[in-house]
């Protein structure tokens, strides 16, 4: 069954904590939301002790009065379970569903998510509070999505208590069956690991010394799969009571310890809570990573931004607020990559809590607040783009995300360098892409790649036999394949390949892998690209072309003249492999080069950083129309050539430039597009191919 959010257009709005004022407060807020264009909103997040007072009592009387409130205001609602945190009657009752650290203490209630998530009597308590929800709730003609408990693994994504022991050799006795697999697979023969019994084993707390690496593999996959299981328990109970209601859980952008694609299965919408740094002049960039993943989670369905700030958040050590017309960029950032919402936290900010300081769309000056001003501008001009509504972002180039390895290869201890998370060459990879005006789309193994030109693997620590089987049937129908340093490691159980990296991408790459070379902290090494030299830092490798041409060479050091980076055509396509982390200019040359050679359109080298991010264009395509949405943070006016199907939806009637922190959102013929028609601070195009034939160096 497919569900869908019931709305008219574009979802405006955010969190709402009535619980946190007076009665007479409430009236005001709705009609300052109706003020602001305010539609669709979230109650009840962190409602739970209010909601349930007392075991088995349950109040919902000042609840029933908000939906009814909002409701009669034409404003939809998010509806929470309300299980984000229990009240402190259930920790006082019940203390061991409190979470426990791996040198074993247990942490103390006083903050929020204070629960195990494998405790069978916090999901006893849970689900009862779910079941009433949905049977109070769910006919209700407000509720419009069921928002089950909230940000999952923020606060506490790892527990080492006796259940989660309990429940993690269950997870161990149904993947393995014997113990006998299972010694095989963890390798126990090194150090005197082996295990007579499932009974013996224990979460990976803290020991004497380093944890045996697949040992700790596995309980980072039973940790994520204990989570979704507590929540589809809480949606199972939902689709049971309400069938017809969509449900969602609000992600974290990119979170290391969960497997958004297995959580985007289980839910009917993707939500996301985004929170780009204002001091971080970059930080756009990074944020078009994290919603190629709320797309790419759902196959590129359209997203909902459930949490964003109106300026200035409460949590970083300095928190700086958003300077006047960010927030608009931002938003519309979010909707260009696919959002069809854009919601905040919180309605009204906050009087006490730890979150006082965090803004919100009616600050503490209320209607005179700057944000309040802004977030109404924004809302009447959302208002009219309801036409975007469904539409989807059109990307030529992917980008592989793959939990299973991102967790093998954040095992401590026992890796040539522990500075290779794969998130930082992730976000290398795509600030390229992105200073090229290449739109990226983040998949998963198995995702299907079609309507991909080129397919971006940053890192692959882990790698199946059936993944690599996918990457060469992609590569011989066309498609470029990239690959980089330290990929094709180890197999499922974190066992070196047979014959070294990069296993079974040897045939699809070309080269093999005869050691890796980490690079100390604070130092560098260099490349020949394109006659250039070109900076490497964090890893390099000592490779052999075995199959593949060369494309620049190592410079200096103990691997001068030996392969850096390769290419080997194969079939229709290409698979090229970087054995080096590149500095930016370096990775941007060649990226250059990797995206004309593949045909896709890019925009001239950026003659710096800052030039390459200041315009972002990206394009959603609906079934009738397509949309582009040009957005510029830099300080001079962006000329853009519209086409004569255009209609201008955000940016004025006569949109011939684009203003610093402006916006244009343009409505257009799917054969047609907007053109800009200067780059700023653009460099001289690249012009020569950088692959030539050449020899190996033999050593």
């Amino acid at each position: 069954m497919t569900r869908t959010v019931r709305l008219n257009g574009i979802a405006f709005g955010g969190d709402y904590n009535p619980e946190q004022w007076p009665r007479e407060v409430w009236q005001e807020d709705v009609r300052l939301m109706q003020k602001a264009g305010v539609n669709f909103i979230t109650v009840s997040v962190f409602s739970w002790p209010l909601l349930e007072p007392e075991e088995g009592r349950f109040d919902f009387g000042w609840l029933d009065e908000v939906i009814e409130l909002l409701h009669s205001a034409g404003i939809a609602v998010d509806l929470a379970t309300a299980t984000a945190t229990p009240p402190a009657w259930l920790i006082r009752k019940h203390p061991e569903v409190l979470p426990v650290t791996a040198d074993g203490v247990r942490l103390a209630f006083g903050s929020r998510q204070a629960y195990c998530f494998s405790s069978p009597v916090f999901r006893a308590y849970a689900l009862k509070l779910t079941r009433a929800m949905a049977e109070r709730y769910g006919n209700h003609p407000a509720v419009r999505l069921w928002h089950v408990s909230n940000e999952y693994g923020d606060h506490v994504a790892r527990c080492w208590c006796d259940a989660s022991g309990m429940h993690f050799r269950g997870w161990l006795k149904s993947k393995y069956s014997s113990i006998e697999a299972l010694n095989e697979a963890w390798g126990t023969s090194c150090w005197g690991q082996h295990y007579l019994d499932f009974e013996a084993i224990e979460p990976p707390r803290t020991a004497t010394g380093p944890i045996n690496s697949t040992q700790r593999l596995d309980f980072e996959r039973f940790s994520s799969d204990a989570m979704l299981e507590l929540f589809t328990a809480e949606v199972q109970v939902l689709r049971e009571v309400t069938p017809e209601l969509p449900v969602t859980t609000n992600f974290m952008s990119i979170l290391h310890e969960l497997d958004y694609f297995k959580f985007a299965d289980a839910e009917d919408i993707v939500t996301d809570d985004a929170y780009p740094d204002p001091a971080d002049p970059r930080s756009h960039v990074d944020a078009a990573l994290n919603y190629a993943l709320m797309r790419g989670a759902k196959g590129g369905a359209p997203w909902l931004l459930l949490e964003q700030s109106a300026s200035a958040v409460s949590w970083r050590e300095v928190n700086v607020p958003k300077a006047p017309g960010v927030m608009r960029l931002d938003s519309y950032q979010a909707m260009a990559h696919g959002a069809d919402g854009i919601m905040y936290f919180q309605w009204r900010a906050a009087k006490f809590g730890p979150e006082k300081f965090h803004a919100a769309i009616l600050g503490h000056r209320g209607e005179r607040s700057r944000t309040f001003a802004e977030c109404s501008v924004l809302g009447a001009e959302l208002a009219g783009l309801a036409a975007v509504k469904g539409s989807r972002v059109v990307a030529q180039v992917a980008m592989l995300c793959d939990w299973d390895s991102n967790w093998a290869l954040a095992a401590p201890d026992s890796l040539p360098t522990d500075r290779l998370p794969w998130i930082k060459a992730a976000r290398a990879w795509h600030r390229a892409t992105f200073g090229l005006g290449a739109t990226v789309d983040l998949v998963r193994a198995g995702a299907d790649l079609t309507s991909y030109k080129v397919l971006l693997l940053p890192n692959l620590y882990l790698v199946q036999p059936e993944l690599a089987a996918q990457l060469e049937a992609f590569a011989a129908a066309g498609g470029t394949v990239v690959v980089g340093p330290f990929s094709g490691v180890v197999d499922a159980n974190d066992h070196m390949h047979d014959g070294g990296a990069p296993g079974p991408l040897r045939p699809l790459l070309g080269v093999e892998v005869d050691e890796v070379w980490p690079l100390p902290d604070g130092t560098a090494g260099e490349i020949l690209l394109a006659g250039e030299p070109r900076g490497v830092h964090t890893i390099t490798e000592w490779i052999d072309a075995v199959d593949a041409r060369i494309v620049a060479r190592y410079s200096g050091g103990e691997l001068d003249g030996r392969a850096a980076v390769t290419v080997r055509e194969h079939g229709a396509g290409s698979a090229w492999y970087l054995s080096a982390a590149l500095a930016e200019d370096g990775m941007s040359v060649l990226m250059a080069e990797i995206l004309d050679e593949a045909g896709v359109a890019r925009r001239p080298l950026p003659a710096s950083a800052e030039a390459g991010d200041a315009v972002e264009l990206v394009v959603r395509r609906g079934p009738d129309s397509s949309f582009s949405f040009v957005l510029n943070r830099g300080t001079d006016h962006v000329p853009v050539d519209l086409p004569s199907s255009a209609t201008v939806l955000v940016g004025g009637s006569a949109a011939s430039t684009v203003p610093p922190r402006g916006v244009l959102v343009v409505q257009h013929d799917h054969a047609d597009a907007v053109v800009l028609a200067a780059e700023p601070g653009a460099a001289t195009d690249f012009s020569t191919p950088l692959s030539t034939p050449t020899a190996e160096v033999t050593p």
